[in-house]
């Protein structure tokens, strides 16, 4: 068919009757009470670092084992193929096993009684062609849809496989059929909203079907098909419209991959559906935006193979080779931390001697370590120690700290080592770093005086690149994958260049929020560099890691002396303030600021060598660790502490909670 009539492949072998399984997602796996810890499922994206031997889009893949089986799609010269491969995910190496009669893209396909089959699809138009591979050196006719249809999916439950969506030539085809042997077919329900280009998944005996396109127009509608009934309802809406994305169901998780906007652009979002809401949420990116990509899936990865950029007219095959992985692990419960306890035994709540509950974790800069306290002082846990060497980045001015992993790790910037570390806790394991130790570079796998580390729940790692005036976005495998900002021009221009930042603050709505010291100003930014809003705080002299703290409240140190903490809202107004200009209550250099869950106000007061929590209400510091102005490394000690957070029971990070 005509490349501006063709669809996109959504979902090919996507999903098979054995991926259906259960699967935890942050649930206790125990009675409470009990030490055994909980699961959590951790989504991971990556891509591969091999590539295909040539581009190609709206290709189907097969399941073959720990290997695919790629067959058909569109080249980049806009071509039909016929071509069958395997390609062996674990090296990239791709052999060519034979040939189907007819040269295709855009069709569907599933696993049908051992056999690999192909729905559909077309070349210069629809057909409606079924094509059957099972080895050797050609395919073969197996039979014929009702009528010719490409753009469609395809997803097998138990013994029957469903042709869902879906263009006839002339039309959107609303039937969804069923076949056990890709011979006969049988209409099972119709579709209320007749799509093509949809993502298509199933989990259960319900399938769901994902946006598409009626008519010319991108839809947000959420479809669910119940297999058992034959009824099909429109049960939601994406937030946005989509269409050519990946559907896929993993462990249990349907997830959303990829796809294209309403203004044909690829994306780059991975959503995970919840069936009994019918609604989606937000859990990873892809390292690229892609569109049309086939997908299938082996044990718990995703494998979305090859696709698009560029626009919808003139879409550009690619070759890469993108993963989406789904695991679960096991949380140990947190080390306990001893509760103050009243003469009679019972715990005491949250007071002026003890504001916090859990445990504190303090970057103490000047000393080259951390340490994690708990509200009576005592020391818990150190690093690095003989026994917990520090990485092989070395450990060198650890600007921050950050429990990541429900407190089974810490992700640290260290500003003057020029790296991002992850560590085990309480381990001391080395997990993962970026950068190059004492080598300051502008360019991909180089930084800068990095500062505010965070890991995202999808797996990547933001952080502002404070000398190279940019907030970088790493992914898991140690790639630059994003960048707001520009080296060289180190000011306030959104949202082109960025004043020296210093600090990038993940928000609930999967923003950040950006501090730049340059000019004063706060800003919201999207993770791909689009400006939300932004404000200059004239009184602030050195705005430092903002937070937010309400609906349209937020919090920022003034790293000056005298130092202070200013809430405001997004209109500059100034809400509050904290600035004492002399005595034990004045703060020297206080880099970062937080609400704690009992309504304290805790920061680290840099160059008084301390960390100290105050009473709002008061202005008041009724807890401290550090003696002030002095510094040292013996318990109670700190020199120049620049970061710090806290781990609460059951592994919660309430000051970052949306969080990695």
């Amino acid at each position: 068919m005509p490349r501006t009539d063709v669809g996109r492949l959504v979902a090919a072998a996507a999903v098979v009757g054995g991926l259906v399984t259960a699967c935890s997602s942050g649930s206790p796996t125990t009675a409470p009470g009990s030490s055994a810890g909980h699961t959590r499922t951790v989504i991971t994206t990556s891509r591969e670092g091999w590539k295909l031997a040539a581009p190609v889009s709206r290709l189907v893949a097969f399941p073959d084992g720990n290997n695919l089986v790629l067959a058909g799609g569109l080249a980049a010269n806009n071509s039909s193929s016929t071509g069958v491969y395997r390609l062996n995910v674990g090296t990239g190496s791709l052999h060519f096993l034979g040939a189907m009669p007819d040269a295709f893209h855009d069709a569907a396909g599933a696993v049908v009684a051992g056999s690999d089959v192909v729905f559909g699809g077309g070349s210069a138009a629809s057909f409606n062609v079924v094509q059957g591979y099972a080895g050797g050196p050609k395919g073969h006719v197996i039979g014929h849809l009702p009528t010719p249809r490409s753009d469609l999916s395809a997803v097998t439950i138990g013994t029957r496989t469903f042709i869902v969506g879906g263009y006839t030539g002339t039309a959107p085809s609303a039937a969804v059929l069923a076949t056990t042997d890709g011979r006969t077919f049988t209409t099972v329900a119709n579709l209320p909203d007749p799509v093509r280009y949809a993502g298509v998944a199933a989990v259960g005996s319900d399938i769901w079907v994902f946006g598409g396109i009626r008519g010319t127009v991108p839809v947000r509608t959420i479809q669910r098909i119940d297999t058992r009934t034959g009824r099909a309802t429109v049960v939601g809406a994406l937030p946005t419209a989509l269409s050519d994305a990946a559907a896929v169901t993993v462990r249990g998780h349907i997830l959303i991959a990829g796809g294209r906007n309403a203004a044909g652009q690829p994306v780059a979002s991975v959503a995970e559906l919840t069936p009994s809401t019918g609604r989606l949420h937000p859990v990873a990116a892809l390292p690229k935006a892609v569109a049309d990509p086939a997908a299938a899936v082996i044990g718990s990865t995703a494998y979305l193979v090859g696709g698009e950029v560029g626009s919808r007219a003139s879409g550009v095959p690619v070759a890469t080779v993108q993963t989406i992985n789904v695991r679960t692990v096991t949380i140990a419960p947190p080390t306990p931390t001893p509760t103050a306890t009243s003469t009679s035994g019972a715990s005491q709540p949250l007071s002026d001697q003890h504001p916090f509950n859990g445990q504190l974790l303090i970057a103490d800069r000047g000393n080259n370590r951390m340490l994690v306290v708990n509200s009576a002082k005592r020391i818990l846990w150190r690093f690095p120690t003989a026994a917990m060497p520090a990485p092989p980045t070395g450990f060198y001015f650890p600007d921050d700290g950050f429990f990541i992993h429900h407190g089974t790790g810490i992700i640290s910037n260290q500003e003057g080592n020029d790296t991002v570390v992850e560590i085990g806790y309480p381990s001391g394991q080395p997990l993962w770093a970026y950068g190059h130790p004492r080598v300051a570079k502008a360019k991909p796998g180089y930084l800068h005086e990095p500062d505010d580390a965070y890991l995202l729940r999808d797996g990547r790692v933001v952080v502002a690149d404070a000398n190279n005036c940019r907030v970088v976005v790493v992914s898991a495998n140690r790639r630059q994958v994003g960048q707001i900002g520009q080296p060289g021009n180190c000011t306030h221009n959104p949202p082109t260049d960025l004043g020296y930042p210093n600090g990038d603050t993940p928000l609930a709505d999967g923003n950040i929020l950006i501090s730049e010291v340059n000019g004063s100003w706060i800003s919201e930014y999207t993770l791909t560099g689009r400006l939300v809003w932004t404000v200059q705080l004239p009184s602030v002299r050195y705005p430092s890691d903002p937070q937010q703290i309400g609906s349209d409240r937020y919090l920022v140190a003034d790293y000056s002396t005298p130092g202070g903490l200013v809430e405001f809202d997004r209109a500059g107004h100034i809400l509050w303030r904290y600035e004492a200009r002399h005595g034990t209550a004045m703060l020297n250099h206080p880099s970062l600021a937080e609400v704690l869950p009992g309504g304290f106000i805790c920061t680290n007061d840099d160059y008084r060598n301390r960390v100290v929590i105050i009473d709002p209400k008061t202005k008041r510091i009724v807890w401290q660790y550090g003696h002030t102005d002095h510094r040292g490394t013996r318990p109670g000690y700190l020199y120049i502490p620049d970061g710090f957070d806290l781990l609460e029971p059951g592994g919660t990070t309430p000051t970052h909670p949306f969080t990695g």
